[in-house]
């Protein structure tokens, strides 16, 4: 990141842990203040900004819960309160990244009307809103980074809701990408496959054979990790990827390739 970029502001949406956490830190590292959202854990996005500080790096943390109604203007509330206290209200925002995300289990026979509805809620109106509400916010030549998932790419019918939520932020990409080339805002999606994190720990931390199975099917031999995903976040955030907008980035490792 150029020294021009240092005093700017990166949101981090669900920031508290995992990919979120490891984004937050990339981007601290590149130099940007960073706004580390989180919806319920307090404490570990207290962490993530301890941990930012400690490195030499900038960080504040607010909390809003994105499956509310007003759920963007929440957000927004929120971030400005965080932002005063922080000194930093009325600077730019150079960095978007709309993280938070929630995956609910089950086949389309058994997925339940409720689980649906909370899963669009958080994955396709929150960010889409997020946006929305905060276009003036952000600055002319500034990132949004919308964080997708490989299960557009390769089926898996357990997660067939979340699919659905995750091709709707590509098609989102795509478009608001050609909406906002005026402004020199890209706008630019991360696609990760299985990746070691809180949410798949249940099945994926400590069972070899789930481990070996992930790494089978990737060409790269191995489960992804958080920071795998922030160093491509970082990427697209930074004055080298200019030219990159309403693309996909496939960060799968290769898997099923």
């Amino acid at each position: 990141m150029s020294e021009t970029h240092k005093e700017h502001i990166a949101v981090v949406t669900g920031a508290s842990r995992g990919i979120g956490a490891a984004i937050s830190s990339r981007l601290a590292a590149a130099g940007l203040t960073v706004a580390v959202h989180y919806g319920k854990d307090k404490d570990a996005a207290a962490a993530v900004v301890a941990s930012i500080e400690a490195a030499g790096g900038k960080a504040f943390p607010f909390q809003a819960d994105l499956g509310a109604d007003t759920a963007a203007q929440d957000f927004w509330a929120a971030y400005d309160k965080a932002a005063a206290e922080a000194g930093v209200l009325n600077q730019p925002i150079h960095v978007l990244v709309n993280n938070a995300g929630v995956t609910l289990r089950g086949a389309i026979e058994d997925f339940s009307r409720e689980d649906f509805l909370t899963q669009q809620a958080i994955n396709v109106n929150a960010p889409y809103f997020i946006v929305k509400e905060g276009l003036t916010r952000i600055a002319d030549g500034g990132r949004i980074i919308n964080i997708s998932s490989g299960v557009t790419r390769i089926a898996f019918p357990e997660i067939i809701g979340y699919a659905l939520t995750k091709g709707a932020i590509e098609a989102f990409t795509l478009t608001l990408a050609k909406h906002l080339g005026p402004r020199e805002i890209t706008v630019n999606s991360v696609a990760p496959g299985v990746v070691d994190t809180d949410i798949n720990a249940g099945w994926l931390r400590g069972n070899d054979e789930a481990q070996a199975g992930v790494a089978a099917s990737s060409a790269l031999g191995r489960v992804g990790q958080p920071d795998d995903i922030a160093s491509i976040v970082a990427f697209l955030a930074s004055d080298e990827a200019r030219w990159i907008t309403g693309q996909k980035i496939d960060a799968t490792g290769g898997t099923n390739i």
